[in-house]
């Protein structure tokens, strides 16, 4: 599986909520360990810098990540959110978050583990609570349990990005149909 983090769904929040690759299947998790953490916070652009992670942080970002996923799920269903989904997500987003910061280079955000994840944790509220929870999609990938936003014309987009979903099933398809041509 590829260890580089992927931001092709339209917002951090739903990025997140994606590093937990194949929920159906293989379940591959992007944050084994806290530097991998660490990376996916300043590679999302949510902070510039970040103080080293531990494995506390580690937890505490899964069990929101997990919360996120469920939400974004219920949300894009039409479902009822789960109450302890909601009371983990909040309970992040009442944290501090991170500040950026000018500078005479620009702007710079240095945040602590828990600035970072009340972050993403607000940045989940706004999405769920915003005008691009029609735009939801899961991916069309089998495989994939990405959510992403749909701001294609007409909402035809049918993977999360076409580098990482959208090609392998058109070539599985492509193959397929030279195969019973073929045959």
């Amino acid at each position: 599986m590829n260890l580089d983090h992927v931001f092709v769904c339209g917002n951090p929040a739903l990025d997140f909520a994606a590093t937990l690759r194949a929920r159906r299947s293989a379940r591959f998790e992007m944050f084994a360990t806290p530097d991998r953490l660490d990376a996916w916070y300043r590679e999302s652009g949510i902070v510039d810098a970040v103080s080293p992670s531990d494995e506390a942080d580690v937890e505490r970002a899964t069990t929101v990540r997990e919360a996120v996923y469920r939400l974004v799920t219920a949300r894009r269903l039409g479902e009822e959110y789960d109450t302890g989904a909601l009371a983990v997500l909040n309970g992040a987003a009442r944290r501090p978050p991170a500040v950026p910061q000018l500078t005479p280079a620009g702007r710079w955000t240095q945040a602590n583990p828990e600035e970072a994840l009340s972050t993403v944790a607000r940045l989940a509220v706004e999405l769920l609570s915003g005008p691009d929870v029609p735009l939801l999609k899961e991916c069309g990938n089998p495989e994939c349990t990405r959510v992403y936003i749909d701001r294609s014309r007409g909402m035809r987009r049918q993977w999360c990005g076409m580098e990482s979903c959208g090609n392998k099933i058109k070539a599985a398809a492509y193959r397929a149909r030279k195969k019973t041509v073929g045959s």
